[in-house]
C-alpha cells in the first residue's frame, strides 16, 4: 500500500509552517506522528526559525486515529498503542513555539496533538473532543496530564466523562483556543501570532519556553505510561468492542460494563 501520509514544511521570515496530511480526515498514524516529529526535530536545529504554525490539509484538523480499521494505527511492532505514544512524545520534545491552526474538528489524538501546541487559532466551525469513554477507552496522548493543567480539571473532566464535542467559542472561554477567526484568516492569523513570537530574541524564547515548560516531557511520559496501562486493560473488553461497533456504526452504544 502506498504511504498516504505526509508533511510539508516553508519557512518565511523566522517562521515555519509545517502542514500534515493523511486524507481524507487526517487520522493520526505512527507514520504521521513520526513525520511530524522528525520535521519538528529538524526545525529544532534550523537557528532562522523561531516559532512553528502547525497545520492541516482538508476540512478536519485531525480525527483522531483509527480504532475501526485493522491495524489503523500502521504500527509494525506488537504494540501498537506503545509505537504511537513514542512518537507523540518526540513531538511534546520540540524545543519551539508552536501555535496549532485548527480549521475543523480535533477528536481524541488529534485533541491531543492541538494540545501538544503552545497556542491554537481555530475557526468557529472547529471541535474539540476527548471522545475516549464513548469508545469504551481511557483517554491517551498525555491528555489525562495536558488538558487539566490547560483548562482546569473541573472542564477537563467534563471533556472525559461526556465525550462530547465542543465548539471553537465554548473551548475559547475556558483557555483551550487562544483565538477564533473566520476560515479565510486562519493560516495569517496562526502566521502573524507566530511572528509576533519570533520578532523575540531566540535565546530568551528558548528559555522561557523550557522554564514555563519545566519538567512537562518527564511529566507526560510518566502519565503516557499510566494511560497506555489503562489502555491496554480495557482494549480487550465488551465495551471497547461495542464503542468501536458504535462509532462505525453511527450510533450511540449499548454498554454492560464488561
Amino acid at each position: 500500500m502506498p504511504v498516504k501520509e505526509s508533511v510539508n514544511v516553508e519557512i518565511l521570515d523566522s517562521v515555519a509552517r509545517l502542514t500534515f496530511s493523511n486524507a481524507p480526515v487526517n487520522f493520526a498514524t505512527v507514520s504521521l506522528l513520526r513525520l511530524i516529529a522528525d520535521a519538528l526535530e529538524h526545525l529544532d536545529q534550523q537557528p532562522e526559525v523561531r516559532a512553528i504554525v502547525l497545520a492541516s490539509a482538508g476540512k478536519v484538523f485531525c480525527a483522531g486515529a483509527d480504532l475501526v480499521s485493522p491495524n489503523g494505527f500502521g504500527a509494525s511492532s506488537s504494540d501498537p498503542l506503545r509505537e504511537f505514544y513514542d512518537q507523540a512524545l518526540r513531538i511534546y520534545a520540540c524545543r519551539k513555539p508552536v501555535i496549532a491552526a485548527v480549521q475543523g474538528a480535533a477528536i481524541g489524538a488529534g485533541l491531543g496533538l492541538a494540545v501538544a501546541a503552545d497556542f491554537r487559532v481555530a475557526v468557529p466551525e472547529a471541535k474539540f473532543s476527548a471522545n475516549f469513554t464513548k469508545l469504551g477507552f481511557h483517554p491517551g496522548f498525555g491528555l489525562t496530564y495536558t488538558l487539566p493543567r490547560l483548562i482546569g480539571i473541573q472542564r477537563a473532566s467534563q471533556m472525559f466523562l461526556t465525550s462530547e464535542r465542543y465548539s471553537a467559542g465554548e473551548c475559547a472561554a475556558w483557555g483551550l483556543v487562544d483565538k477564533v477567526v473566520g476560515a479565510e484568516a486562519l493560516h495569517a492569523s496562526a502566521f502573524a501570532l507566530a511572528q509576533e513570537i519570533a520578532v523575540n530574541a531566540p535565546l530568551a524564547l528558548l528559555s522561557t519556553r523550557a522554564t514555563l515548560r519545566a519538567n512537562l516531557l518527564t511529566d507526560v511520559t510518566a502519565q503516557l505510561i499510566h494511560e497506555h496501562q489503562q489502555q491496554l486493560l480495557l482494549q480487550p473488553t465488551e465495551d471497547f468492542a461495542e464503542g468501536i461497533r458504535a462509532t462505525a456504526e453511527r450510533r450511540p452504544g449499548h454498554f454492560k460494563g464488561r
